[in-house]
């Protein structure tokens, strides 16, 4: 059996890792005020109510979490174009051979803890991360076009206004608010499974993929040529 040796790669640029923060702040945000604005707490005072604005600041804050995020991943898609080869679009769809071997094993790996006989082959996301991430991109699309569909009723910006039509398409805002209050439970169960995972792998590979997402570096293991373990 060959002994390895480890060696730093620098695999996540500056952007991607601010885009990785921004992001998981914004849906912390979106999620925790969406879900306030859904079921809106009552407080009672003596006071007029023009004088408590407290659900009008959530609506505020969500709102402009929501634009954030929004400006965020259209700033994710342009890198996948323009930065390094971790970062590429490519690496979260799977039009390789290679990709679905790899899918197979991670999920021997994460869902039947089988060993990991050999490292992955991939420095960045691997194969099926990618995936979930390109699947968690189309939720994002999905509850940009509800939520701008809900806001064009009350705005004249023309960004909300292009989803304008996103409402009889549902039947009515009913429609639109149920779907865009149900996929908003898409991002607290990743958020749990994506921890849970980045750090039962930085536990099982030793690669350290959490503290890559701070530093921007992985340990990339290596074969020793002509090196053997002794038993």
């Amino acid at each position: 059996m060959q002994t390895s040796t480890l060696r730093r790669a620098y695999v996540w640029q500056f952007a991607v890792r601010m885009f990785h923060w921004i992001n998981a702040l914004c849906i912390v945000v979106l999620a925790l005020t969406g879900y306030l604005i859904g079921r809106p707490l009552a407080f009672s005072n003596a006071s007029e109510a023009s004088f408590s604005y407290w659900f009008g600041t959530v609506r505020f804050i969500h709102f402009t979490a929501a634009y954030i995020l929004i400006f965020n991943f259209l700033f994710r898609i342009y890198w996948g174009f323009v930065g390094n080869e971790y970062a590429n679009w490519r690496n979260f769809i799977p039009l390789r051979r290679s990709q679905w071997v790899e899918i197979g094993k991670v999920l021997k790996v994460d869902i039947l803890l089988g060993k990991m006989e050999e490292p992955l082959p991939s420095t960045g996301h691997n194969a099926l991360a990618g995936v979930v991430y390109f699947l968690s991109f189309l939720v994002f699309l999905a509850q940009v076009m509800t939520g701008l569909a809900l806001y064009s009723a009350m705005s004249d910006w023309p960004l909300a206004n292009m989803f304008a039509w996103v409402v009889p398409l549902f039947g009515g805002d009913f429609g639109v608010r149920q779907w865009h209050h149900m996929l908003m439970w898409f991002f607290p169960i990743f958020i749990l499974v994506h921890v849970y995972l980045v750090a039962y792998h930085d536990y099982v590979e030793g690669r350290g993929v959490m503290s890559s997402m701070v530093g921007g570096w992985k340990f990339i293991d290596r074969p020793s040529p002509g090196a053997r373990s002794r038993r």
